[in-house]
C-alpha cells in the first residue's frame, strides 16, 4: 500500500510562497522514516531539515512540490473572506499534490479548523479515490506528513535565500521577524510600492504602507 504525507510552509508568512509538498511511501517502508529521526520541521535546525530532506528523499517513493505565489493568494483573499479562500486554495492545492503522488492513503495536516471540511474540500477536486486523513497537528503525529513538513520547509528556504541575495536581506518573511518588517517599510520609502513577492493583501503589509502614506502625507 502506497502512503502519502502532506503539508504546508509558509502559510502565514507576508514574504514569499505558500509551499505544500508531498511524500509517497511504501506502508512497509514507514520505519525507515522513524529510524531518520523525522519530526515537524519547526522542531528542527534550518540545517538538520537539509539534511533530513536529502535522506527522505531517498527513501520516499516520490516527492511533489507546488508553490502559490503572493500574487495568487492575493487574489484569492482580496475576493472573498481572507481565511476561508485561503483554505480552499491551499485544499485545491494539496489535491494536485495528492494526484501526482497517487498513494492509496494520504494522511494531511489540515489547515481548516474544521478538518473534516479540508477533507471533503480536497476530495471534491480528486479524480483518484484516495482515502484522505485530514488532522490537525498530522506533522507531529505521523512520520508522513513530518517528512513532507521538512521537505515543503527547505523548499521555502531556499526562495527566500534566493531573494534575500537578489534584494538584500529580509529576515524569515514572517511578521513576527523585525527585519521582515524594516525591509517591507524600506521597500515602500524607496519606491512607494511593494514588489511582486510581498503579499499585499496580509494585514502587515497594509499597515505598513498606510503608515508610509501617513508620513509621505506629513512630508508635503
Amino acid at each position: 500500500m502506497l502512503i502519502a504525507g502532506v503539508d504546508d510552509a509558509g502559510r502565514g508568512a507576508v514574504i514569499g510562497p505558500l509551499v505544500i509538498a508531498g511524500v509517497s511511501i511504501e506502508e512497509k517502508d514507514l520505519p525507515r522514516l522513524k529510524e531518520l529521526g523525522v519530526k515537524d520541521s519547526k522542531l528542527l535546525s534550518p540545517s538538520r531539515r537539509e539534511i533530513l530532506a536529502v535522506e527522505i528523499k531517498r527513501v520516499v517513493q516520490n516527492v511533489a512540490v507546488e508553490k502559490l505565489s503572493p500574487k495568487e493568494i492575493d487574489k484569492v483573499v482580496e475576493t472573498g473572506r481572507k481565511l476561508h479562500r485561503l483554505n480552499r486554495l491551499e485544499a485545491q492545492t494539496m489535491a494536485k499534490v495528492i494526484e501526482a503522488l497517487k498513494p492509496d492513503i494520504a494522511y494531511v495536516d489540515a489547515s481548516d479548523v474544521l478538518e473534516e471540511r479540508f477533507k471533503l474540500h480536497i476530495q471534491e477536486c480528486l479524480s483518484s479515490k484516495t482515502e484522505i486523513i485530514s488532522e490537525h497537528k498530522a506533522d507531529r503525529k505521523y512520520p508522513v506528513v513530518s517528512a513532507a513538513s521538512i521537505i515543503a520547509k527547505v523548499e521555502r528556504d531556499k526562495e527566500i535565500a534566493e531573494l534575500a541575495e537578489k534584494y538584500g536581506y529580509l529576515g524569515c518573511g514572517y511578521p513576527t521577524d523585525p527585519k521582515t518588517i524594516n525591509f517591507l517599510q524600506q521597500s515602500l520609502e524607496k519606491t512607494g510600492e511593494y514588489p511582486d513577492f510581498v503579499r499585499k493583501s496580509w494585514k502587515p503589509a497594509k499597515k505598513a504602507k498606510d503608515e508610509n502614506n501617513t508620513r509621505q502625507k506629513t512630508l508635503l
